[in-house]
Formats: structure tokens, sequence, C-alpha cells
């Protein structure tokens, strides 16, 4: 069995006992606990009553949150001519047609959003194995498979976050870095629980939201009251 380090014991004695915190006060106990050399990220999950399995309740989306993600979002995006010349001045990191098919191909996957314009999907389907279960795959729903790359890539750039329910019904997503002041967290932690509350499928029954936590990268989780979490 793995020897727990003491600064782990420190931050799990830290949680013992506490469940379904205020917003505020999860965050307080996240951001205090947090103990790596690197500034650790924030991470949500929401347990849904959903089964992605069915397509009427799938939960897919996409939202901008209000106080950014902290994280430098590498952009790659699938476009020829003026687009590809618009993508590279609205600042993708990587641009190609048939090049960059190959070099995801060969394994060389050195970003973090892929975006494309119309006429490149039938290109980019070829990679659906590839991208889909990295959920990299450009999709028209949250605005990867657009004309408007400039926009898209900017608001990647910017502190948008995409999301989608897993095979057990869970979201989950980063929503800043524990360097964030505790009212950015909280803004950015209640944005992305209103977009996932308004991408509720139609075919989802009984409670839809169904457990709220957060967590650092290193650190252990805690339950956010959900009513907490849903209030403006």
């Amino acid at each position: 069995m793995a020897k727990i380090s003491k600064k782990k014991a420190a931050a799990r004695a830290q949680f013992e006992g506490k469940a379904n915190l205020t917003v505020e006060d999860a965050i307080t106990l996240v951001k205090g606990a947090a103990s790596a050399k690197f500034d650790e990220t924030v991470e949500i999950a929401l347990n849904l009553g959903v089964d992605p399995r069915h397509a009427d309740q799938m939960v897919r989306g996409v939202v901008t949150l209000p106080a950014g993600t902290g994280k430098d979002v590498r952009v790659a995006v699938f476009a020829r001519g003026p687009k590809a010349d618009e993508a590279k001045a609205a600042g993708a990191d990587i641009v190609g047609a048939e090049d960059l098919m190959e070099t995801i191909q060969s394994g060389k996957i050195e970003f973090d959003r892929c975006i494309a314009t119309p006429d490149m999907m039938p290109l980019v389907g070829r990679l659906g194995k590839i991208l889909g279960p990295r959920n990299l795959m450009p999709n028209p729903k949250v605005g990867t498979v657009t004309m408007d790359v400039k926009s898209a890539v900017e608001a990647a750039k910017g502190g948008e976050v995409q999301f989608k329910a897993e095979k057990a019904g869970v979201v989950h997503a980063g929503i800043g870095k524990v360097s964030f002041d505790a009212d950015k967290l909280a803004q950015n932690l209640r944005a992305f629980v209103d977009a996932v509350s308004r991408a509720k499928p139609s075919g989802a029954k009984g409670t839809y939201m169904k457990k709220v936590s957060i967590s650092s990268t290193m650190g252990p989780g805690v339950s956010v009251d959900v009513a907490s979490a849903t209030a403006n």
C-alpha cells in the first residue's frame, strides 16, 4: 500500500466529517489544503441523473467562465486559405489541413481544443477515433465547427470551457486555479453549474443535479450544497 505523505494526511484530516458545504466554505477549504509546488487547478464534478447512452439524455455544452480558467489553452484549427490566415491572426497555435491530419494520425496531439471550418469536416471526420475519445472532435453544437474561426479561437483562449457527460452521468471540468481569489472561483463555479443546468436534456427524469463536488488537482474532494451552487 502506498505511503501517504504528511502533507496529504494533514489535508485529508481537514476534510474529515465535512460535506455539503456552501460554495464559499468549500472553496476556502480546497484552497487552504492545496500544498503542491505548482498552481493547482480547482476541479468540479457534477453527478447528474442522466444516462448519456440514450440520445435524449446526453448533456453537452459550453460556457465562458467570468474569471477565465487560468490555463494557457492550445488551439488547433483545420482551415485553408483566408480562414487559415484568420485563425493564425486570432492566435491559433496550430493551423493546417492534410498536414495537420497526418500529424494527429502519427500520435502527435499538442493542443487542448480543435476547431474546423465546415468544409474541412470530411477530412476531420477521418480522425474521429482519435479525437473523439479525447473530447477534441469539432462539433457545431459547441461552436467548434464554424466559419467564424476568429471568434472561436478567441473564445477558446479567453476562458471558454466545454463539457460533456461521461458514461456514468458525470460532468467535470477545471474552473480556475488555486491562486484565484475565492470570489472569482465562486463566480466560475456558479457559472459552470448554471450552464450545465440549462443543458438539461428532455429525457432527464427525477433529480437532475444529484451532487456537486470540488477538489484541487492533488487534494481531496468535498461535496458542495446543490442549492448554494445553483444560487445566483
